[in-house]
């Protein structure tokens, strides 16, 4: 099971950290990500990590802005969100993947190759 939060409503230029508590399973050695979802657009890969390893991944828009980050001990990932912009607005998802060749630079942005997906926490940036 995965549960998000930590989303909101924030100005531009503000700051969020979202975060997934993960349930059910083995936190260790499983690719695990975010992805979000607009209206009427298709989803979209943010980040991910592989938590056996530490390896991160993002997507263009977000370099430099957002972090993802894992806390073993509490089997929890984080999205630190920093310089929002409108355009950042959308549902962020959750997701994982108990194979770690998803978390590679060709495999992790596509929604397809994950299993499991939380219900999403919404962020709105004006």
């Amino acid at each position: 099971q995965l549960v998000e939060s930590g989303g909101g409503s924030v100005q531009a230029g503000g700051s969020l950290r979202l975060s997934c508590a993960a349930s059910g399973y083995t936190y260790s050695r499983v690719c695990m990500g975010w992805f979000r979802q607009a209206p009427g657009k298709e989803r979209e890969g943010v980040a991910a990590i592989y938590t056996g390893g530490g390896s991160t991944y993002n997507a263009d828009s977000v370099k430099g802005r957002f972090t993802v980050s894992q806390d073993n001990a509490k089997n929890t990932l984080y999205l630190l969100m920093n310089s929002l912009n409108p355009e950042d607005s959308a549902m962020y998802y959750c997701t994982a993947v108990f194979w770690s060749n998803v978390c590679s630079s060709d495999s992790w942005s596509r929604a397809r190759n994950y299993v499991y997906w939380g219900q999403g926490t919404q962020v709105t940036v004006s």
